[in-house]
């Protein structure tokens, strides 16, 4: 039977692929995607898997990880084949390996041929792991740990023949020997809808309305902890608050685990920073509302006079070129995921991830002097429509890839 169509496989789907699928939906390409229980069904046929089981107890801890994928792999290969009974047989797989699912799909589909999502390349040291001097370097058998997780990782990015990296960091992270199959294309933002709105306005729980006339400084991600410099932020505020006494703080994110370090004592990075800092803050200004609906973010962005945006050397947030795109003035870490996005003193402000002192000192400045920062404000968003606007530039790219995976031999 010929082949047709394109298979979405991840397991949060559609992640990273939804503009993708629908684009190719558009176009009448038939689509189906493979996810775990907690993918979204989003108009494209998806099989569901679940797990009869989970990793064995007191298996050699390094093994965990690849265990894992394995089990995974094994519950997406029998929703392959349920796609393949109803008649399906993609000439594309699109997915992405962080949890296995791609792994065993080539004995499925022999001749469908992949394309790969390549989101982080775990090490042991010149990443996430060993930047933050507050926490322990890891010892040689947490290193081995870490390199491990690469193991079903490295085994499906050989089957590819093609590996889309978001950002030039991300790339650098993969190893040599796959630098001919890799592409860098970020999954783009929305420029026409993620704009500046001079209207917005925000209401916070006990009710009052925040808009552009108030100096509101924004935090944004998925979870407050270390790796996102939560606790930089957190240490800087004191100072803002005392200095700036008209602004307010919106703090919008989980207080659950995130991808760093846990407190190894339990509890919550929020609760700690209070503690540590909360005696010396006025909290009536320092807002915590938990995650919001995305148009919601959108408006807390479009009324921000400076949004902070730290992290580790870790994947680049979506969260980060939304803000650009809304013309935030960005106080980001000086840390090489920020530096694929934002020149200092051109389109924002990179400073040092560890200066609490300079971080207080650009915010005071960013709310006393909003005017001084216009031009920084507008080059952001120029930034963002000539390198990631999805439609005009990341989406072609896209498309181009795959008639190139298409017509490979």
């Amino acid at each position: 039977m010929a082949a047709n169509g394109v298979l979405f496989v991840h397991n949060n789907y559609p992640g990273q692929f939804g503009f993708l699928a629908d684009a190719l939906r558009e176009r009448g390409v038939p689509c189906r995607a493979i996810g775990s229980a907690s993918a979204k069904t989003t108009g494209v046929p998806i099989q569901k898997y679940s797990l009869a089981r989970g990793t064995t107890t007191d298996i050699f801890p390094a093994a965990t990880r690849a265990e894992a994928d394995l089990i995974r792999a094994h519950a997406a290969v029998a929703r392959a084949l349920a796609h393949k009974a109803e008649g399906f047989h993609p000439e594309l797989i699109i997915g992405h390996p962080g949890w296995g699912e791609t792994l065993l799909l080539e004995d499925v589909y022999p001749d469908a041929k992949q394309i790969l999502h390549g989101e982080f390349y775990y090490h042991p040291e010149g990443a996430d792991v060993g930047f933050d001097p507050q926490f322990p370097r890891p010892d040689l058998k947490e290193r081995l740990r870490i390199r491990a997780k690469n193991a079903t990782m490295a085994l499906a990015y050989v089957q590819a023949r093609a590996i889309v990296c978001p950002t030039r960091f991300q790339a650098s992270l993969f190893p040599r020997s796959l630098a001919p199959l890799i592409r860098v294309i970020h999954e783009g933002i929305n420029t026409d809808v993620i704009r500046p709105d001079p209207q917005a306005t925000f209401t916070l729980a006990n009710g009052r309305v925040l808009d552009r006339s108030t100096p509101v400084i924004t935090f944004i991600n998925r979870n407050f902890e270390p790796l996102r410099g939560f606790q930089v932020f957190m240490r800087a505020l004191p100072r803002v608050l005392a200095e700036a006494p008209d602004a307010q703080v919106v703090l919008i994110g989980s207080d659950k685990k995130g991808y760093g370090f846990e407190l190894p004592e339990g509890g919550t990075w929020k609760a700690k920073m209070l503690e540590e800092v909360g005696d010396r803050l006025d909290l009536s200004r320092v807002h915590f509302t938990g995650t919001v609906p995305h148009s919601r973010m959108l408006a807390a962005l479009s009324i921000s006079a400076a949004h902070v945006y730290y992290t580790y050397p870790f994947v680049l947030s979506w969260s980060l070129l939304e803000a650009m795109a809304s013309e935030c003035l960005i106080i980001g870490s000086d840390t090489a995921p920020l530096r694929d996005a934002v020149e200092p003193g051109k389109n924002g402000l990179l400073l040092d991830f560890f200066d609490v002192d300079a971080l207080s000192d650009a915010l005071i400045q960013a709310v006393r002097r909003p005017g001084d920062f216009t031009p920084l404000r507008r080059a952001a968003r120029q930034t963002v429509i000539e390198r990631y606007d999805r439609a005009r530039l990341c989406l072609p790219a896209w498309l181009e890839l795959m008639d190139k995976v298409r017509a490979s031999d």
